[in-house]
């Protein structure tokens, strides 16, 4: 899927790219496209906001294609902007639909009405959901192991303050994906690597894993790289491979990674 637009007209509101793929890792990306729907008009921005990271998160798509086919991994990736609804946010959140994103106000999305709300959540929120349910539901029901990791970008400056990290690793109190994945970013020289960096689930941008993860007792991460570091394939392709490289090498024998409940270790049924 080449880089979407605000004129470009999807296939359809999620790609599913390797959804037969059988590797453990299966990978999200919430905002991977920049793509206004026509009949959002452009939500009274200039075009060139949509190559903002306001609108998508450049360069995360890309990377995580590549992981897939290197991990065997499924994909699921939201081919609607952000700007249209954030499809990492409960569908009660108040920046659910942002009428301001950091710092620049979305005309288009100032004083919604709930069947607009409505209908919005219908276009592109639930699809991306029950995109992500169908697929492991379907993974359990062929004995498939689902480790579920979301890959993001961020800004190198935000409001006004610059931050440092090349990448960072998101997390709650179930650390056995993260754990493994900050251990093996840090033994490359060079990386600053954040831990609840840029964000942390206190600033709820966890809703992704919450609700697919979380709630079934497998292993996750959210993963949040710099949008500056994979600006041009040759980057895009060195972070994936690295990344890829780290999620290899876990085996589901490291007891770290059993299933949990409610951040306790699953006992196996005799």
């Amino acid at each position: 899927m080449g880089k979407a637009s605000a004129t470009a007209a999807p296939r359809q509101p999620v790609d599913v790219f390797n959804g037969l793929g059988r590797g453990r890792i299966v990978l999200a990306c919430d905002h991977a496209s920049n793509f206004i729907p026509a009949d959002y008009g452009s939500l009274g921005l200039d075009p060139a906001e949509f190559e903002r990271h306001i609108a998508w998160d450049p360069g995360a798509l890309p990377v995580a294609q590549r992981m897939a086919e290197m991990l065997d991994a499924p994909l699921v990736a939201s081919a609607i902007s952000r700007l249209v609804i954030d499809c990492n946010r409960p569908a009660d959140a108040p920046d659910l639909i942002p009428e301001i994103s950091e710092t620049t106000r979305i005309p288009g999305n100032a004083g919604l009405n709930a069947e607009e709300r409505r209908a919005r959540i219908a276009l592109a929120h639930q699809p991306f959901h029950a995109a992500i349910d169908d697929l492991i539901d379907r993974r359990e029901r062929a004995g498939l192991e689902s480790w579920l990791v979301t890959v993001h970008s961020f800004t190198p400056v935000y409001k006004g303050i610059s931050r440092p990290w090349e990448i960072g690793i998101i997390h709650d109190d179930d650390e056995r994906l993260a754990a493994p994945l900050i251990d093996g970013l840090r033994a490359v020289s060079g990386l600053t690597v954040g831990v609840n960096e840029p964000y942390s689930p206190a600033d709820r941008v966890y809703y992704t894993l919450e609700r697919h993860a979380r709630a079934r007792g497998i292993p996750c991460a959210m993963i949040e790289i710099r949008n500056d570091e994979i600006k041009k394939q040759v980057q895009q392709r060195k972070w994936a491979e690295m990344l890829a490289g780290i999620l290899s090498h876990l085996r589901p024998e490291d007891r770290t990674l059993r299933p949990q409940r409610n951040g306790r270790p699953v006992q196996a049924a005799n």
